[in-house]
């Protein structure tokens, strides 16, 4: 099993020239985990898969409600796991139950992730607590290093959204939260 992760940071929401003004410095910690075995069926020896390029998730300075925000970032997801090198990811919050919640006190702000297994993509398939989705295919491309030096830098794309009702509706606070993803081959 490998474990990636980084430190969390902090949403604030704050008046600002008499607007409302949410900014987000680095919230959502990434961890994320590999494991070869996770099927019911046993993987075979030579599956093996890695999740790397991950980073914390920054939304900066938001001022305008009037629309969602959405931070895309892409990374390193190999798979082999003959004959088709897919995978399946599945992803929990820090909430209750593993939900895409972040926190400031006992006052939340939802978040909601999607997941495409190309890189560069600023939408994708919708993820929900602790289900997993399935077959995913790691690109052939992506070479024999299971780091993408043999291929594409990047395989997939994270995306993390924070509704525009959600950010109008959050009380004043300090925001983090979790995000762990777990990959396995299929």
């Amino acid at each position: 099993m490998a474990l990636l992760s980084s430190d969390t940071g902090s949403f604030e929401r704050g008046r600002h020239r008499n607007r409302s003004r949410l900014s987000a410095l680095p919230a959502i910690r990434m961890a994320a985990c590999a494991l070869a075995v996770l099927n019911a069926e046993p993987a075979s020896a030579g599956d093996t898969v890695r999740i790397s390029g991950l980073s914390d998730v920054a939304f900066g300075s938001i001022s305008n409600f009037a629309g969602d925000s959405v931070q895309s970032q892409s990374l390193c997801l190999y798979s082999k796991s003959p004959p088709a090198n897919n995978y399946r990811i599945t992803a929990s919050g820090s909430g209750p139950g593993g939900a895409f919640l972040l926190s400031s006190g006992s006052a939340t702000l939802p978040f909601e992730v999607q997941w495409s297994d190309s890189a560069g993509q600023t939408t994708g398939s919708q993820l929900l607590p602790n289900q997993p989705l399935t077959a995913q295919h790691s690109p052939t491309g992506a070479g024999s290093a299971d780091d993408c030096s043999s291929g594409p830098g990047t395989t997939a794309s994270l995306v993390i959204i924070l509704r525009s009702a959600s950010l109008s509706a959050a009380a004043s606070g300090s925001y983090n939260g979790t995000l762990s993803l777990l990959v396995a081959p299929e």
